[in-house]
């Protein structure tokens, strides 16, 4: 082995490092202490992460010198939630490591794939929030954007999830238990969070009147940095999450007088603001837990920035708006706006004139849902006691904010109700969201529907006041992790075909399209696609035990498991097949293969019913002699990053079937577009862009479109629908009779009568009827496997637009006014973002 040099301050650090089949092999001896070449794949993960690491560490130091020397705006990126999946073979990607890795692992007869699986995925979201998230970090550091990335390290992730007796079963998620190789703790940059206490006022030296929070519980936030490689460009951002910590481990004096339990309540109460994410908030406990989780991120993160820039510039913060830009992830780091200006007037001096202008220049808000309930509203009287400096920076806010309005729309009392911060009421709250809009300079929707939305209907006073707020920032997701990482053959064939520029520049993907009517070509694309199938069947049958028939339509729905995003009605459709299949009416259908996966949320019981049904349906279609392998309908437990890298390859048909109206963007619905699958959904959200782009002739559409769904909610009869089709009725009397639950009597009265309610929200049996013509048109044209070929490689060649750097291109340009800081192609990196 040829000795690595010996190391000298001057010398470049990648003279430092060994090939990386030398460096896995030191690491394994030193830092992990294994003497031999036996040991289990745990310990090759965390020494080839450790020794992958090491070479993104190298670009990571320099891009932060870049980035510190620059004199551009600088964007912090604030969320709750950031699903980053597995990072090895991330990082392994967009350094170009990979014959590197394979080469060093085959020195110990093991496969990269192996090792991959060793590393847990990073328990730090819980859906599509989260994981557009870690889509916008990556694309931000593929376009070499000084951005940073501000969250939480939560101890335990988002739940595993497991399936007993048909039921959701939640389990913790320690994802940290062995450590985690990609972060480094940051203890020089730990900032002080307080909670609790009053306001003390008073008077300066220079006869000013000042304010400081005093009396507080104080706690500790230690940031944990991970590096965000770019691809293939030397760039590497940084994601720092918080830990909290108590300012003292345990009280020496309980402690020596034998109350050992009393001696650690300051640390364990100081540690459970990081220790999960999103606790229950049904109780509460659990909503000042998650107020407290919301505040710890944004005054750590705050301080955080303020610190850096008070290093370079002191007390001026006359550019400080000028210079940084943070962008609120939906409404949960709300309070940053309240916390800005505190910081700004308690710990630096300036006046409120001052303070505001900075705050409202510099916050910019992302608004993630279109339903009134999922915007988050605090107790006053909760915010008083917790927050109680917050609560009167709130209250000047908003008593300023109702002046404007006054002077713009005089004597309407009804829109100052409206638009009010605080919702009045026997138990007044703080509308969280109304802050967000209210302190932020941009306002932005996710999707052209959702954001219309908004502006015509949820937001709709506030739309009338500041038009120029508004606008649209179509979500998108990267190509390097949901094509080239995720569906290898895909990639490789798309090499061979187009060449490698789409994985930088995913609009040119659209060279495609000249071979979707190729025959050799369309061989070739479904090769692949059935490689994929396979693949997805052995995982299938893994993990649930179920076997898919590989020549079978695979039929997917995997996401967060909500009422409007219409699980039940994917289970109802396949309630009708299969009650087709037991009357013997199979003309024109197809051998088909659904799979369902997501999670509840552990306090939602119709979510968790819906889990119940989707399995108990399963369990008797699967085992019916009738079915003849025709029809079989899987739930897939534990649903997580890692698994959507084997399911979206394989799938043939999307489900993105949510209420109209209700669903803002959807992002896993562009990953299956990326992927080759086609879609059946309706006019919702980012379905309706993908329609646009694929072409209506390649999108199988149904159901209600958002006015629709306005007009049929005045007269809903949904019993009067099911009365008059014959279909719709069996698979309610089959429901309803209990064949699905026949030891079980009465457990899904719940969801049966809940879609005969005539105040049904989501419209589940109105949709029926057309998702079933939409269904037996998907299998007609499936039938069909030559046109089912060119229109999933139009769908593919189509996906361009939804690339998160084209989004991210958009919000650096639009929003943010960021330029990129980088090598010289940093330029081409941008105009390829914009697509």
């Amino acid at each position: 082995m040829k000795a690595t040099p010996k190391a000298t301050p001057s010398m470049p650090i990648a003279d430092i490092l060994a090939p990386l089949p030398e460096e896995l092999r030191r690491h394994l001896y030193f830092t992990l202490g294994h003497f031999t070449d036996k040991a289990d794949d745990a310990y090759y993960y965390r020494a080839l992460a450790t020794a992958v690491r090491d070479r993104v560490t190298k670009h990571w130091g320099a891009t932060r010198k870049r980035f510190a020397e620059s004199n551009e705006r600088r964007v912090h990126y604030f969320s709750l939630e950031f699903l980053l999946g597995r990072s090895l073979n991330n990082a392994i990607q967009n350094l170009g490591l990979d014959e590197d890795a394979r080469l060093a692992l085959h020195q110990y007869g093991l496969k990269l794939e192996e090792i991959e699986e060793s590393e847990p995925d990073a328990g730090l979201g819980n859906g599509g929030l989260g994981r557009l998230a870690a889509c916008f970090l990556d694309s931000c550091a593929n376009l070499q954007l000084p951005v940073v990335g501000y969250g939480i390290r939560y101890e335990f992730g988002m739940f595993h999830q497991y399936i007993e007796d048909g039921r959701q079963v939640e389990a913790p998620d320690h994802w940290l238990r062995e450590g985690n190789p990609w972060e480094i703790e940051r203890p020089e940059n730990t900032r002080t969070i307080k909670f609790y206490g009053h306001t003390h006022r008073g008077i300066n030296d220079q006869g000013k009147p000042f304010s400081k929070w005093v009396g507080t519980h104080d706690l500790l936030a230690v940031p944990y940095d991970m590096p965000i490689p770019g691809y293939k460009n030397e760039t590497v951002n940084t994601l720092r999450l918080w830990k909290a910590e108590a300012t003292d481990v345990f009280n020496l004096e309980e402690f020596n007088s034998g109350n050992y339990p009393d001696a650690v309540v300051q640390k364990n109460n100081a540690e459970q603001i990081s220790m999960v994410l999103y606790p229950n908030d049904a109780s509460e406990n659990g909503k000042e837990l998650r107020l407290k989780q919301q505040y710890f991120l944004v005054s750590a993160s705050l301080q955080d920035v303020l610190a850096k820039w008070v290093d370079q510039h002191g007390d001026d913060f006359t550019d400080f708006g000028k210079l940084n830009c943070f962008q609120l992830n939906d409404t949960h780091p709300a309070s940053a706006v309240p916390e800005l200006m505190r910081l700004l007037m308690d710990e630096h001096g300036l006046d409120w004139d001052q303070a505001w202008k900075i705050t409202s220049g510099c916050m910019a808000y992302t608004n993630h849902t279109l339903l009134p309930e999922a915007l988050e509203r605090w107790s006053v009287s909760l915010f008083s006691r917790l927050l109680p400096r917050l609560l009167e920076i709130i209250f000047e806010i908003n008593e300023r904010f109702l002046a404007e309005v006054t002077k713009l729309y005089p004597g309407d009392m009804e829109l100052r109700r409206r638009v009010s911060l605080v919702e009045e009421g026997d138990q007044p709250h703080i509308r969280m969201a109304y802050l967000s809009i209210v302190g932020s300079f941009s306002v932005n929707g996710v999707a052209a529907l959702h954001t219309e939305l908004l502006k015509s209907g949820l937001f709709s006073d506030f739309y009338a006041m500041w038009p120029e707020k508004f606008n649209n920032k179509t979500n998108g997701v990267t190509q390097r992790r949901w094509l080239s990482h995720c569906n290898p053959d895909l990639r490789n064939l798309l090499y061979e075909t187009i060449g490698t520029g789409w994985e930088s520049d995913l609009g040119q993907i659209e060279k495609l399209v000249p071979y979707a009517d190729d025959p050799a070509f369309q061989k070739k694309w479904s090769d692949v696609k059935q490689r994929n199938k396979q693949r997805l069947a052995q995982y299938v049958k893994a993990n649930t035990g179920v076997e898919f028939n590989t020549s079978a339509l695979f039929d997917v729905q995997v996401k967060r498991i909500h009422e409007y995003k219409r699980q039940l009605l994917n289970v109802l459709h396949v309630v009708h097949l299969y009650d087709r299949i037991r009357r013997g009416d199979t003309e024109g259908m197809v051998p088909r293969c659904v799979l369902i996966g997501g999670k509840a949320a552990p306090g939602y019981h119709v979510a968790k019913l819906i889990v119940k049904l989707i399995n108990n349906v399963g369990s008797v279609v699967n085992s019916d002699p009738m079915n003849k392998d025709m029809l079989k309908l899987v739930f897939f437990p534990n649903y997580r990053v890692s698994s959507m890298e084997i399911i979206c390859p394989g799938t043939e048909l999307s489900e993105q079937i949510s209420t109209a109206g209700k669903e803002a963007s959807g992002t896993g619905n562009m990953k299956f577009m990326m992927n080759g699958a086609l879609t059946i959904g309706t006019l919702d959200g980012a379905n309706i862009e993908i329609r646009e782009k694929a072409g209506e002739e390649n999108f199988f559409l149904f159901g209600l479109d958002a006015d629709g769904v306005v007009a049929t909610k005045k007269d809903y009869d949904p019993n009067a629908i099911i009365s008059k089709d014959e279909d719709i009725r069996r698979v309610m009397e089959l429901i309803e009779g209990g064949h699905f639950n026949a030891t079980e009597p009465g457990i899904f009265d719940l969801l049966t009568s809940g879609l005969r309610n005539p105040h049904d929200q989501w419209l589940t049996i109105a949709d029926f009827r057309s998702y079933i013509d939409a269904q037996a048109e998907a299998a007609k044209t499936y039938s069909d496997q030559k046109l089912w070929n060119r229109m999933s490689i139009l769908n593919s060649a189509t996906s361009g637009w939804f690339s998160s750097d084209r989004t991210i291109g958009q919000y650096a340009d639009e929003i943010w006014k960021a330029k990129p800081l980088g090598a010289a192609k940093s330029g081409a990196a941008q105009k390829n973002g914009k697509g």
